[in-house]
């Protein structure tokens, strides 16, 4: 007697066939666009900073040339420390007012829909024109912004972003005004998902509001926190137009990000070589962190 194999159909064959083509007619336009648009000028950026320039045109190549001193530069080293003082002034001010007004509006019984539209108001402002007002606002003049307003009720006028060093903490305060409210509803979202039982179970068991937070709260918007952790160290990192806008780096200096510092070595030096440079030292920088992101998601995810 002959035995019967088994093989897959014609028509099942076919079919995955089909759906592999539909799915790669959907994603190669992006890829295109993502390799046109990302890479290439990636690429080329790399390919920049191993050569001497003028202009936009590769002269001499110099090897690592332009990384030593781009590192040697004391501004670079400026811009480094500033960028890494955003990242800790976003967290210190930035970081934990989006899980505190989270667990406000959570409690809130009447008007919920009108504090989450107020939370979320500033996120709607354009970025350049919610910095602009800022900007107004802190102006060092004595006839200007805040310090106009402490004058009428006798107070007197203070330095703000003409301060060295407050100029970044205020900068993040107004980066934060922005951005919190987006934040917020992502982690009221979490908060609202978390079964009331367990509230229920710690109130029997004696728990009081804050024992709640600890032991109910926190675990359930941990994994929450850490994803939202380093996706803000990861965009804090790439701060420019604020810094820029605000105090176009200074006083002295005192507010200059690694990105600006690239602004300026194209625009005002006219240094392409040593700008993509630092624009490689900066996306080392993120890949790392970027690693850091997907191995902490994967974690919360599990």
């Amino acid at each position: 007697m002959k035995r019967k194999t088994n093989k897959p159909t014609n028509k099942k064959s076919l079919s995955l066939t089909k759906m592999d083509l539909r799915g790669w007619v959907i994603m190669v336009p992006t890829l295109i666009l993502f390799v046109f648009f990302m890479w290439g000028p990636l690429a080329s950026n790399i390919s920049y900073s191993f050569y001497e320039t003028m202009g936009y045109t590769k002269v001499n190549f110099v090897g690592l040339e332009n990384y030593v001193d781009v590192l040697k530069d004391p501004l670079f080293i400026k811009a480094l420390i500033n960028t890494i003082k955003y990242v800790f002034w976003s967290l210190i001010i930035g970081f934990l007012l989006p899980i505190i007004f989270a667990l406000l509006l959570n409690e809130v019984v009447h008007f919920k829909g009108f504090f989450r539209g107020a939370l979320y108001l500033p996120n709607i402002i354009p970025g350049l024109a919610a910095i602009i007002i800022w900007k107004f606002l802190m102006d060092p003049d004595p006839t200007a912004g805040l310090n106009a307003i402490f004058q009428t009720i006798g107070l007197k006028p203070l330095p703000w972003l003409n301060s060295q060093t407050a100029v970044i903490p205020l900068i993040v305060l107004a980066m934060t005004w922005k951005s919190s409210g987006a934040t917020s509803l992502i982690y009221l979202a979490v908060l609202q998902s978390i079964d009331d039982t367990y509230y229920e179970a710690a109130r029997l068991e004696g728990a009081n509001v804050w024992q709640r937070i600890r032991f109910v709260t926190i675990p359930h918007i941990l994994p929450t926190i850490r994803v939202l952790l380093i996706l803000q160290i990861i965009t804090v990192a790439q701060i420019f137009y604020e810094p820029l806008v605000m105090t176009g780096g200074g006083p002295n200096n005192a507010s200059i990000s690694l990105l600006q510092l690239i602004y300026r070595y194209v625009f005002e030096r006219g240094n392409v070589a040593k700008a993509a440079a630092i624009g490689v030292i900066v996306a080392i920088i993120l890949i790392i962190l970027t690693l850091i992101y997907f191995k902490v998601s994967k974690k919360s995810e599990e």
